[in-house]
């Protein structure tokens, strides 16, 4: 029997919310069951996977439900946000691949692992808040908030909106058992929107702290700390561009951490968008990672047989 190989596959938000005016729970489910099965065929061919994902439309949806209900109910902390969208999305997931599996007749089983992911208490971002969660409020009620602590912005005449750090992640928890578990021939989701940010404190224990942590950097140092065989990043495109939408856009099937350095300095990937997934995937590889994939879920298959996608190497 040939050796399994290990990959983390990171989700985005397109694989939750295909379409803006489909956000229940029913239409995110039927999102999540089109991009498992590609992953599933992933599975079936050989590979362990260990699934992350996004989560920012969902803690929104949390963040606005406590707004509406502020006079009746406590407020949702964000670290109890991303535990809460950790479980739900992983339950969907699991569901999703459970019924995959069985459809394929394949011997495989899924869990979720709530995961906090530590971060440093001295990280700059706590400094320099910079991602917007939540909704849109009018100034009178963003000043309000202000006095209590929270920071807002002004986004280019929409209205005012919160923003949280985004500090780095640093070390992840409950990474020895997911080891475990994928050892065990589990599918494991895990690391859910980045993580449960969390720091340690003098005496060893942790807590949960307001901030937002990069899913694909988090993705990253997974795939770094479980020494997994790829990074695939799975996005809203077939492959990464540069000169994105432009008449001279041009399609890459291959880049290396060179050449990724040179267009990021360049400009070429859009902050919010592709620029956070090419950093996290050239921090991966410096750090030891073996080789990473960008790709749209349905391509996944193929591009894993080299037909597509773009992949990226030392």
């Amino acid at each position: 029997m040939t050796e399994r190989k290990v990959a983390v596959v990171a989700v985005g938000g397109n694989a939750l919310i295909i379409d803006k005016n489909k956000k229940s729970i029913p239409d995110q489910f039927d999102a999540v069951k089109q991009t498992m099965s590609h992953i599933a065929g992933m599975i079936e061919a050989g590979w362990d996977v260990v699934v992350t994902h996004g989560n920012g439309p969902q803690v929104g949806f949390i963040l606005r439900r406590s707004e509406l209900a502020m006079h009746e109910l406590h407020p949702v902390p964000l670290d109890y946000c991303g535990a809460d969208t950790q479980g739900a999305i992983g339950y969907m997931a699991q569901k999703a691949l459970r019924n995959e599996f069985k459809k394929r007749g394949m011997d495989k089983q899924a869990v979720t692992v709530v995961t906090q992911v530590q971060v440093d208490a001295a990280d700059p971002a706590f400094q320099k808040p910079t991602k917007p969660v939540g909704s849109f409020l009018d100034e009178a009620t963003a000043r309000e908030r202000m006095v209590e602590g929270q920071d807002f912005v002004e986004d280019a005449g929409r209205g005012w909106r919160r923003v949280v750090p985004s500090p780095l992640p640093i070390n992840i928890i409950e990474v020895d058992a997911i080891k475990n578990l994928i050892s065990d021939g589990f599918t494991v989701i895990g690391v859910g929107g980045g993580g449960i940010p969390v720091v340690e404190k003098e005496n060893g224990n942790l807590r949960g702290v307001e901030a937002v942590i990069d899913k694909d950097f988090a993705s990253g140092l997974l795939a770094n700390l479980i020494d997994a065989d790829l990074l695939l990043i799975s996005t809203a495109v077939e492959k990464v561009a540069i000169n994105f939408n432009k008449p001279d856009q041009q399609w890459l099937d291959q880049l290396t951490i060179a050449e990724a350095e040179k267009y990021i300095e360049e400009g070429h990937f859009a902050p919010g968008s592709m620029l956070p997934k090419i950093q996290a995937i050239v921090k991966f590889l410096k750090e030891g990672g073996k080789q990473a994939l960008v790709t749209d879920p349905e391509n996944i298959g193929r591009a894993l047989r080299g037909e597509t996608g773009t992949w990226i190497a030392p």
